[in-house]
């Protein structure tokens, strides 16, 4: 028997293969966006969980305000927006947390596993957003990740009031966006606070694993696929008290089985509690293959560039390093299972096929494979020069402690 590390999701709720990061079905080149799970479950996030309204405008957040985005566009919001559309989960996500979930209008289908998002309109085509449904939520704004580049002129062609933001490859680079965003819908307070507990949360799980031994950890996305460095991954992967074994690489990049092998993880990452990619080569012939050693990621989570994604993955996989170092040895301090936070969360098979946000990891990303084989914009902000996380939607509910699996 062997022993197998696995930080199981405290309930499985649903678990769908629909684009995400996950990874790419065989010989399929993944989409450059991550940002989002399929329609599964709906766990509450942020304030949502709280049931709480509409935010109100800060002080500092007035209007009208002018904004320049990645696409050097200079937008103008007269007033607070009342009725936002976002095109990828991760945005959606960000506007949950804080807070401003009653004034969205249209999301994606991979935001669905946001309490209340499948009351929303669903602006999904086939692939990325159709520009039809975003006209017909009729909104005062469109939030568009970096994955979603493509859709952004034929939705200003219709005269929409369009942000783009920029590719999130990391933690600050989403906490700039959780600010953008906070100031573009009148909501500065908050996505202070919210920033603030993302920031508390990243060096909980440093100072969790300060003094335990790094181990080196790779997230396949299937299909040879992986998040390498420069990417919101890495960055938590980092923070989480990991050393990426793909660090040599940019971005997302396809290795060969034989550089797989090279990398030789200690630890693989995936969102399949099954963890059936360790049984397929080259995984199962790497140290974290022969040792049954993973830990299972919250998708919906891990694969898109946002607040409580990085609260929810630097917890779970600081603590499955913890576990990982203490097993058969003397524990190490911090060594807490579980989240840093009951706003809820969803997970599930990081293999499928979806549309993502776009940032190498950030999108609503969508690849398909198996990671088990990223974001909204990770595994999805990325753009198209890098396969998209989309999420393999499977939600699973609030992760609640890391458990120590062992798997004959």
């Amino acid at each position: 028997m062997r022993d197998s590390f696995a930080i199981a999701m405290a309930m499985l709720v649903a678990t769908a293969l629909i684009g995400g990061v996950a990874g790419t079905a065989a010989g399929a080149q993944p989409t450059i966006s991550t940002d989002g799970p399929a329609a599964g479950a709906q766990p509450a996030v942020g304030a949502a969980a709280a049931g709480a309204g509409p935010a109100q405008t800060d002080g500092a957040c007035g209007f009208p305000y002018n904004a320049t985005d990645a696409t050097g566009e200079t937008i103008t919001l007269e007033e607070r927006p009342d009725r936002i559309t976002t095109i990828n989960p991760s945005a959606a996500q960000t506007l949950w947390e804080l807070g401003a979930q009653e004034r969205v209008v249209g999301v994606s289908q991979f935001a669905f596993y946001l309490d209340g998002a499948e009351e929303r309109a669903n602006v999904s085509a086939e692939f990325g957003a159709s520009v039809e449904r975003v006209v017909d939520t009729e909104p005062d704004l469109v939030l568009a990740p970096n994955s979603s580049a493509a859709d952004v002129e034929p939705l200003r062609e219709q005269g929409l009031t369009v942000y783009h933001f920029p590719t999130a490859t990391s933690i600050d680079d989403i906490a700039e966006k959780t600010e953008t965003i906070g100031r573009l819908v009148g909501a500065c307070e908050a996505a202070s606070e919210t920033n603030a507990e993302m920031y508390d949360a990243v060096e909980a799980a440093e100072e969790r694993t300060s003094g335990v031994e790094r181990p080196t950890a790779l997230y396949p996305l299937g299909g040879g696929y992986v998040a390498a460095n420069n990417t919101f991954i890495d960055a938590i992967m980092t923070a989480s008290g990991t050393d990426n074994a793909a660090a040599e690489h940019e971005a997302y990049p396809q290795l060969s089985d034989e550089v797989i092998l090279q990398t030789d993880p200690e630890l693989i990452i995936v969102t399949d509690p099954e963890a059936a990619i360790l049984d397929q080569e080259p995984y199962a012939s790497t140290t974290a293959g022969a040792e049954d050693s993973y830990v299972v990621m919250n998708v919906n989570y891990l694969n898109q560039p946002a607040p409580r994604s990085v609260i929810e993955s630097t917890t779970t996989l600081s603590n499955a390093v913890v576990e990982l170092r203490s097993d058969g040895s003397e524990s190490t301090d911090g060594a807490e299972g579980g989240s840093s936070d009951g706003d809820g969360s969803d997970g599930g098979d990081s293999s499928g096929d979806g549309s993502g946000d776009g940032d190498a990891s950030d999108g609503d990303g969508s690849t398909t494979g198996d990671s088990t084989g990223s974001d909204d914009e990770s595994a999805g902000d990325t753009g198209a020069e890098s396969p998209g996380f989309g999420v393999v939607a499977a939600a699973l509910a609030l992760l609640a402690t890391g458990l120590l699996a062992r798997r004959e």
